[in-house]
């Protein structure tokens, strides 16, 4: 109670912080009428200006009144806007590395400019991270005129570029770009074996727009670039004949969860049929060395015991096909990942088919916190503001609108059933649309949005349907939405980036109408005069109406997205109307459970058909269960970032060290520094401290020495020297490596012995690290076993995975000095190399599998060769394939964007045809 009286009078800590930067607005405003006299010329001339500055050391926050200003002069030039003042606030929020949250409708890409502007100024570049391609191509084409006028390059990172194209749009000053272009390209840069085919600079500055979305939805489904393992076929086809020999009661299943643990008495039998397959290591199944026997154990008992064949799958044509649980339908080309689809393919007994293994993955949360300064800008992030300051050191400031917000925002309605919500929606759009007020529909899915169409079709209301699969065509039919009677059905991330302006939108009205009219030419200034004209009479209507009626089919399990929806309504001032429809079979609802007094109440006090009148305490009610939803998902987020971190710090030290190779001309003291510590370790093991000479393993030493320095030395009659003792022995044996070494390299040359020595430490670190992701995968997957002995997963996870890393790089220490002790140099011509398959970018949700790869790897990666010579991108020329798309089936890569030129992957367009 008092701390919302110490509110009503002093403001919240939101407000005061936003009155706080009114003086600095103000400085801002105090150039305007100084940059209006200037000429164009003189304008631009104020970047190069800045820029010495800067040189001469003055900060960017002494710059930044003058700075905003000149890009709100060049702004009002270019594009006919100008900033509003909220809007110098929202870019000086963004400057400061924080979330300016702001309404829709309220300028956020306009706001971006001002903070791009500023710190591009030092030339270290800045990112602008969108949710899709187009709106990073519109937005780098629209701002980018900006930019250009005060003399600043901006570049844009879409799929299909080459690697010099992207090297390019990095090192402008500005660089558009989704997530998973960004994400993707760090990857790609780590697993190149030259420096200058990087194509990445180091990380300067980033906003992050939707920055929910992107930081917060996406956030616990990593980035994954895969590539083809060995064939492990044998493996899968010999623990599938131990899982087939269990009894039901050697497990526990969960149908619910789909998951499945061996008893006490189940392990000691697995323990026992493993051993005598040959494939368990010491006595006990869940010792570190049988980690990947485990992982596999698990896959084929949930294969055999918990997916059902023609229920889950089916074996066609020698291959086992999933079935969508939801439709039904048939998904020809998707695989289930962790090696799950092999181990089906096992117990069929198919062809089995070899998985995917991970070669460098990331999480979008720690590649954004690579970022020296990150800022985001969105219309609801409040709800996570805790979230956004725990895991990026982000706070949310919510930016005032420029004018009041006028819409309604009603209390929800509440139905029985599905269908009764359905019909009482249809009719309530029917209503709204015969006085002309425009309708705007938000579902949770496309089998929702489908539903819905049917209801309308039976009242007989026109309807476009949207989905989130065409984000341009989307875009121009979103841009209409507001028009007079326009009823739209949307998913939640229908529209995203374009505003809905009442009465319709000039720029998209006049490529839908008149595309055929060059832009600046009489006939187009008196068609845009025309419809300008259209859209005030019809706004004025739409007004009357009532504003754009935002009406929600069912409550997300996140607020953020229901205020999302309801922002739609109510652009700068409008008038407008929220309401959502909820019913007991709704997912949010089954939260509170069948039998509580809730539901008892609304099946006990409800007619078919009937509607519960809007109560406030029962809107309380879902918001609560909101918040627990929320908290779950925080709660799995975080669980992921923090099993991420762990790799994230390895992953930091393995690409550090790549880089340092790289950029070494010569790599002979890390080189010679393995040798030494792969003798120590030789001569250790066989020559303990402390110990007689008599009681040295000679031979095993010896065998060592041959099989990993390629030498035979007469250590025994060293044994008949008094003095002799385990350093001699190691510094006698690290003289003979040197010199015999020291031999290989004098045959070469020394620009060609170094570049040997780079490419082997690169390959050897690279398929170690690779090793590594996918044991460290496996680990994930079974650590939550230690939970029975009352032990905390991520502490075991952390203490296991930092002793697979030690292994992991004393096996590089070895095998590096193996290789090139062993190694015999001959100059031969290259031979050709057979094709490798792309590489698969991907984006799976760790804990549902869903797919939120959204086609981001079409056509974006070539074929990578990972032999010596270094690796290289390599394109495949084009075949000519016709026109006939019956010929293209076999010749057209299924992740490729097909022939046809529907910006689609050819799986999705005429690949998906030719599979039926």
């Amino acid at each position: 109670m008092f701390g919302g009286l110490a509110k009503s009078i002093f403001g919240s800590s939101n407000d005061r912080y936003v009155k706080s930067l009114n003086p600095l607005v103000t400085r801002i405003a105090g150039f305007e009428s100084t940059l209006q006299a200037l000429s164009d010329e003189e304008l631009a001339a104020q970047t190069p200006r800045f820029r010495e500055r800067l040189a001469n050391g003055e900060p960017l926050d002494d710059i930044l009144p003058e700075a905003f200003a000149t890009v709100r002069e060049a702004s009002r030039r270019v594009t006919g806007m100008r900033h509003f003042d909220v809007q110098m606030i929202g870019g000086i929020v963004l400057h400061r590395g924080e979330i300016a949250e702001m309404r829709t409708g309220e300028g956020k890409t306009l706001v971006a400019t001002l903070a791009c502007y500023l710190n591009a100024l030092p030339g270290k570049g800045v990112h602008v991270v969108t949710v899709n391609d187009y709106l990073a191509s519109r937005d780098a084409q629209q701002m980018g005129r900006i930019y250009g006028f005060l003399g600043l390059s901006t570049g844009v990172i879409v799929p299909n570029l080459t690697d010099q194209q992207r090297h390019d749009a990095y090192h402008a000053d500005i660089t558009y770009g989704t997530n998973n272009e960004f994400g993707f390209d760090y990857l790609r840069d780590n697993m190149k074996y030259e420096r200058a085919s990087m194509v990445q600079r180091p990380f300067n500055f980033a906003i992050v727009d939707e920055v929910d979305s992107i930081l917060i939805d996406e956030a616990r489904t990593p980035l994954i670039i895969s590539g083809p393992t060995d064939d492990k076929s044998e493996l899968y086809k010999l623990v599938d004949v131990v899982v087939k020999q269990l009894a039901p009661e050697d497990y526990e299943k969960d149908e619910k969860q789909k998951s499945i643990i061996l008893t006490e008495d189940g392990t000691e039998r697995a323990e026992r049929m493993l051993e005598s397959a040959g494939l368990l290591q010491g006595e006990n199944l869940y010792d570190f060395e049988n980690t990947q026997v485990v992982h596999h154990l698990n896959q084929a008992l949930r294969a055999n015991m918990m997916f059902k064949r023609d229920t889950d799958y089916i074996v066609k044509d020698g291959k086992v096909i999933i079935i969508d649980e939801f439709t039904g339908r048939m998904m020809d080309g998707r695989r289930w990942s962790e090696g799950l689809h092999q181990a089906v393919e096992a117990k069929e007994g198919v062809n089995i088919e070899p998985e995917n293994q991970t070669m460098a993955s990331i999480t979008f949360q720690n590649y954004f916190r690579m970022y020296p300064k990150l800022s985001g800008m969105t219309g609801t992030a409040a709800t996570e503001a805790p979230e956004f300051f725990d895991i990026y050191k982000m706070n949310v400031v919510s930016i005032p609108t420029n004018v009041p917000v006028l819409r309604a925002d009603e209390d929800d309605v509440f139905y029985k059933s599905t269908e009764d919500k359905f019909r009482g929606i249809a009719r309530t759009i029917r209503e709204h649309a015969a006085k002309g007020q425009p309708v705007l529909v938000g579902t949770v899915s496309i089998e929702k949005s489908e539903l819905l169409s049917e209801f309308l079709s039976q009242e007989g209301v026109p309807h476009k349907v949207l989905n989130a699969r065409y984000h341009e065509m989307e875009a121009h039919i979103v841009a209409q939405a507001g028009r007079l009677g326009a009823v739209t059905i949307a998913t939640n991330m229908a529209g995203r980036g374009t505003d809905i302006q009442l009465g319709g939108n000039l720029e998209f009205r006049m490529q839908d109408e008149h595309s055929d009219l060059v832009e600046g030419t009489s006939e187009y200034d008196a068609a845009a005069v025309r419809v300008r004209e259209e859209i005030a009479a019809e706004k004025a209507k739409v007004l009357e109406a009532g504003g754009l009626f935002v009406l929600g089919t069912e409550r997300h399990e996140s607020r953020r997205i229901d205020n999302q929806l309801r922002g739609r309504s109510g652009r700068q001032g409008d008038p407008g109307l929220s309401r959502f429809y909820l019913c007991l079979d709704d997912e949010l609802l089954r939260i509170f459970g069948p039998d509580t007094l809730f539901a008892r109440m609304m099946r006990s006090n409800m007619e078919d058909g009937e509607a519960l009148p809007p109560s406030k305490w029962m809107t309380k009610a879902i918001e609560t269960a909101q918040k627990k939803v929320e908290a779950r998902n925080y709660d799995i987020r975080k669980q992921v970032v923090e099993y991420d971190d762990v790799m994230n710090d390895q992953r930091k030290v393995i690409y550090e060290q790549r880089a340092d190779i790289m950029d070494a001309e010569t790599v002979e003291d890390m080189v010679a520094d393995m040798r030494a510590e792969t003798v120590n370790g030789i001569v250790g093991a066989a020559c303990p401290p402390n110990s007689y000479p008599e009681q040295w393993d000679v031979e095993g030493m010896k065998a060592q020495l041959r099989g990993t320095l390629a030498l035979d030395l007469p250590i025994e009659t060293w044994l008949d020297e008094e003095a002799i003792d385990p350093e001699i022995v190691d510094e006698r044996v690290q003289a003979a490596a040197d010199e015999a070494v020291a031999a290989k390299a004098a045959s070469l040359e020394p620009e060609t012995w170094a570049q040997v020595q780079k490419s082997i430490l690169l390959q050897h670190l690279d398929h170690h690290w690779k090793e590594h992701l996918a044991t460290l995968d496996a680990l994930r997957q079974v650590v939550h076993l230690r939970a029975y002995a009352q032990k905390t997963p991520i502490n075991e996870y952390k203490q296991e995975a930092f002793s697979l890393f030690q292994r992991m790089l004393e096996a590089i220490r070895e095998d590096v000095t193996r290789t090139i002790a062993h190694a015999d140099f001959q100059f031969q011509p290259a031979p050709e190399l057979p094709p490798l398959p792309d590489f698969l970018t991907t984006h799976f949700d760790p804990l549902t599998g869903e797919d939120d790869t959204r086609d981001i790897d079409a056509g974006t990666l070539g074929l990578v060769t990972t032999t010596l010579p270094p690796l290289q991108i390599v394109r495949p020329e084009e075949p000519d394939l016709g026109e006939d798309p019956a010929n293209w089936e076999g010749r057209v890569n299924r992740n490729a964007p097909c022939p046809c030129g529907s910006g689609q992957k050819y799986k999705h367009c005429h690949g998906a045809v030719a599979a039926r």
